[in-house]
């Protein structure tokens, strides 16, 4: 049996599984354009199957999954009020005297930061890599890449539904919008692995622990 400290237990797996749907529900109910939102929260839809088809025979860290729900609630968050709307963007624009709602540039910041740990977890528990800073290096350029292709999603898009995509690109006017959201996604890879490193390596070794 895997360290409890280090993983979810059924139990827990479930509750997860279950806040993560209420909070779907909840962000679908009166979602500011339903297209828009079925955009934003496919993530969500994508990943929460994976993660409990996946849990017996590789179970992520506790701190893994905790940062997936936290990813998940904003992409959540923005997909019911769409980025450019969501209430906490303006009170920050309120007060720091932003010009605009930079609710989104905590998406892409998300967008690094859980990414990372998700590719660390991965590439140390399945790969021979070892802690250093090729580790950080990889690390780093996969959150790029995946902030890049989320761009290249963006731009199709844009493309295949013309002004319909305005909310789902929510740019809101700033023609640099695409190059501040990989920076941010970059921000936020270099942040969770200064940050969370320790942490993050105590509980995998916790958890290869019968």
């Amino acid at each position: 049996m895997q360290n409890s400290l280090s993983t979810l237990s059924p139990r827990s797996l479930w509750l997860y599984a279950a806040t993560t749907l209420a909070l779907l529900v909840w962000s679908g109910i009166g979602a500011y354009e339903l297209p828009t939102w079925a955009m934003e929260v496919a993530p969500v839809v994508i990943a929460l199957p994976i993660l409990l088809a996946t849990h017996r025979r590789f179970p992520l860290t506790t701190l893994l999954y905790a940062l997936i729900l936290l990813h998940f609630a904003v992409l959540m968050l923005g997909g019911h009020y769409t980025y450019a709307r969501v209430p906490l963007g303006f009170w920050m624009q309120e007060w720091f005297g932003f010009e605009r709602n930079h609710y989104d540039r905590i998406g892409h910041l998300m967008q690094g930061f859980v990414p990372a740990i998700v590719a660390r977890e991965l590439l140390l528990r399945l790969t021979p890599l070892q802690r250093g800073g090729w580790l950080f290096t990889l690390v780093t350029a996969t959150c790029l890449a995946i902030s890049a292709l989320y761009e290249l999603i963006e731009w199709g898009a844009a493309v295949a539904l013309g002004s319909g995509a305005d909310e789902f690109l929510g740019t809101q006017g700033d023609p640099w919008d695409t190059q501040k959201d990989m920076f941010m996604a970059w921000l936020g890879a270099m942040a969770a692995q200064l940050l969370l490193a320790r942490w993050h390596d105590r509980q995998i070794a916790r958890l290869a622990r019968p």
